[in-house]
């Protein structure tokens, strides 16, 4: 463990960290994203590394942590699947202890959860979760901080999933297990969450609906993600038939709160998981999410890096 990590944390799923713990990041990346907007230099990672490990492509994880880290006075490494090749050139284990002593900190986006895990129990220096086929802790960690800055805490809420079981839905309902709100999940048949692969002990923190309609019931926050997620194009066409009824419109959103959000991880497919009057319309916070992004990972990263400030 390097000099500096008086315990050293890593993040590759939402559950990792306690409710405190986000309170605090939240709190962080509000102060952080606030510096940002008033061109205030703040610069606590200077001579610090990331390392991000790409081996499925992104734009917005890319910018976010590349700009963050940069804006935060660190450096960045940037590899792909061509110049890593994560347990192919070299055991994962291998890679794992090379890479850690040369930076303070990895962000891997990858397929599955099991290398995620794999790389964090050889690294000696923290390892976020950029994304896997499983879990997507990082855009929720978004998602909740631009529902708090729009309508307040999230506690006691409720958030229509409307879509596929997929890495988010299974990132939300962690989230919501530890920060006291209920999920509304509403998927076709064949593409459920399966609560034990998500981690999740209290099966009060969500209820599922056949109709989406009703999961969009009431709720304060609808959201969605496109039908076919990297990985799994060869389903593309199967996908879209078993998906039809499962576009957020604009009566699933009349049938939420009136104040009720709209959110998207994006990319979006206009027409397909959302109608373009939903995301372009007047309840859609998909910028602020998207931008979040940043401001989150900033927090974060300064957190696992330095711990607490103040």
């Amino acid at each position: 463990m390097k000099p500096g990590y008086s315990l050293m944390k890593h993040y590759l799923q939402f559950k990792d960290l306690r409710a405190e713990e986000y309170a605090y990041l939240f709190e962080r990346t509000a102060i952080i994203k606030k510096r940002f907007k008033n061109y205030e230099k703040y610069t606590p990672l200077a001579d610090r590394t990331l390392a991000m490990i790409f081996e499925k492509a992104s734009t917005r994880t890319r910018v976010s942590f590349e700009a963050g880290m940069y804006q935060m006075g660190g450096s960045v490494v940037h590899l792909t699947t061509g110049d890593s090749q994560l347990g192919r050139a070299e055991p994962i284990e291998d890679s794992a202890r090379v890479i850690s002593r040369m930076v303070d900190l990895v962000m891997i986006r990858t397929y599955e959860q099991a290398k995620l895990e794999a790389f964090a129990a050889n690294s000696r220096v923290p390892v976020i979760n950029g994304l896997t086929n499983e879990f997507h802790p990082c855009q929720i960690l978004a998602d909740i901080f631009t529902y708090i800055e729009h309508r307040g805490s999230i506690a006691g809420k409720t958030v229509a999933w409307v879509g596929d079981g997929n890495n988010m839905a299974n990132t939300w309902l962690q989230a919501a297990e530890i920060l006291g709100f209920k999920v509304h999940i509403s998927t076709p048949s064949g593409y459920e969450v399966d609560p034990a692969l998500a981690g999740v002990r209290d099966q009060s923190c969500f209820k599922s609906f056949k109709d989406p309609m009703d999961a969009c019931r009431d709720a304060h926050l609808v959201t969605t993600d496109v039908w076919t997620s990297m990985g799994f194009e060869a389903e593309n066409e199967q996908r879209r038939a078993a998906f039809a009824d499962w576009c957020v419109d604009a009566e699933m959103m009349a049938a939420a709160q009136p104040d009720a959000l709209f959110m998207h991880c994006l990319p979006a497919h206009r027409g397909e998981e959302v109608a373009a009057e939903v995301i372009d319309g007047p309840q859609s916070v998909v910028w602020d999410e998207a931008e979040n992004r940043m401001h989150v990972q900033k927090a974060l990263m300064e957190y696992l890096l330095l711990g607490r400030i103040g």
